[in-house]
């Protein structure tokens, strides 16, 4: 079942677009923060993306950019300022189609389908780990934090990628290097110290300060601010 997120402000017209998607099977979600799109779009990870141009706090075009600084998802402008300059500003910023508003309902389910079509029937799709403004793009192997990319050693990966499979849980040392050892790494408690404490420096470097949490005894993890 295919993921898509809207971004729309007007809630008649997300709501008649989210109750149509679903009709077809889709799983859909609907922004609720204007001013923290990104953040929903990372945890919702959604597989296509149906983005107005007019919205509060910042334009479509601003979050299409944001959006393809970690994800490669088809992006479908839905606006009302379809004219040839605001389509082409929206291919250029990185949108893969323009639907104009009015709008069929019949003709937003066939966009839709063939977005997805282009997009995943020759490859898999992007898998995104979040947690506190981090994104871990598994498919690829990137981190990125407000935007920008953190480059993480093999190790250091692994680490992250374990703890936000399993965030909000405690996630043992033993289990930790017990991934580890199973990528043919060598680690044992002083090197599992040691890559976590590098990684702690990349984060707290990227904005990301206090992410990992340590359990004294029990392990590690990582949650949602409150």
């Amino acid at each position: 079942m295919y993921r898509i997120f809207i971004v729309e402000d007007d809630a008649v017209i997300a709501g008649a677009m989210r109750r149509h998607l679903e009709s077809w099977g889709y799983q859909v979600a609907c922004a609720e923060r204007f001013d923290n799109v990104l953040g929903e779009f990372a945890a919702f990870a959604p597989q296509l993306v149906l983005l107005d141009i007019s919205l509060p706090f910042f334009n479509g075009y601003h979050w299409c950019v944001e959006i393809r600084r970690i994800s490669k998802v088809p992006i479908i402008f839905v606006s009302s300022a379809s004219d040839n300059l605001n389509v082409v500003t929206a291919m250029q910023m990185g949108g893969d189609d323009l639907l104009p508003k009015p709008f069929d309902l019949q003709v937003l389910s066939a966009k839709v389908q063939a977005a997805l079509r282009r997009a995943y029937d020759f490859g898999p799709t992007a898998q995104l780990l979040s947690c506190g403004g981090a994104v871990l793009n598994v498919s690829d192997g990137t981190l990125t934090a407000a935007g920008q990319r953190v480059e993480l050693t093999k190790n250091e990966y692994k680490i992250l990628q374990l703890l936000l499979e399993h965030k909000g849980e405690i996630v043992s040392r033993e289990a930790i290097m017990a991934a580890l050892w199973a990528s043919d790494s060598f680690v044992d408690e002083n090197t599992l110290s040691v890559n976590v404490n590098r990684l702690r420096k990349k984060l707290d470097g990227a904005g990301l300060a206090g992410l990992i949490r340590t359990r004294k005894g029990a392990g590690y993890l990582v949650e949602e601010p409150s």
